[in-house]
């Protein structure tokens, strides 16, 4: 985990960027299953639809990232999530000239995107993981989405057209991770309180 300072975490720093990892993966686990749902219902008749959550998205996982950055430490100590903030800004810009083309060039950039992103959150759990443990399903999620954004490019090269439904299993199982990520994180902070009183 990315420390707001260079020495090591207190008890204290360390309970505070629990909690706000906590409500962070929550937020994020939240959105992805409003999206999927939305994708999978209103987004599949609606093309206005369509291309507002399509833009939405990587935009969210900017603006996300960046707010992560900004509570743990600053940007300057963040890097991969400042990357990967910056990463999906681009996209966000890339989907939305995409959209004029088709979807299968659409699918091409998200397919970019999610490799890039997967890299980037996988390196960020890794990092995280050396502060605060329970990072394996980041970890996890980061690998998948560099898995995703290959089929996504391999996809985007077919004759079919994709749609919207396409890009809905890749933001289920982020709404997977991110929900695993919180609970996990919650319990491990439950038993390290039982663990402290017993020990007081």
């Amino acid at each position: 985990m990315t420390n707001t300072s260079h020495a090591m975490p207190t008890a204290t720093t360390t309970a505070t960027v629990t909690n706000w990892l906590k409500s962070y993966y929550f937020t994020r686990a939240a959105f992805s299953i409003v999206w999927v749902a939305a994708a999978l219902t209103v987004a599949t008749t609606l093309s206005v639809v369509q291309g507002t959550l399509l833009l939405v998205y990587p935009a969210w996982d900017a603006v996300a990232n960046l707010v992560d950055a900004r509570r743990n430490g600053g940007v300057r100590h963040n890097p991969t999530q400042v990357l990967n903030a910056v990463v999906s800004g681009v996209t966000t810009v890339a989907v939305a000239i995409a959209l004029r083309d088709g979807m299968n060039t659409v699918l091409a950039v998200f397919g970019a995107w999610a490799a890039l992103a997967g890299l980037f959150q996988l390196a960020t759990g890794v990092r995280r993981w050396k502060g605060l443990g329970a990072q394996w399903p980041m970890i996890l999620s980061g690998a998948q989405s560099v898995l995703a954004g290959v089929m996504f490019l391999k996809q985007a090269g077919a004759s079919e057209v994709p749609d919207i439904a396409s890009i809905a299993p890749y933001a289920g199982f982020g709404a997977f991770y991110f929900l695993v990520s919180a609970l996990w994180l919650t319990v491990s902070d439950v038993r390290r309180r039982r663990a402290a009183a017993i020990g007081n």
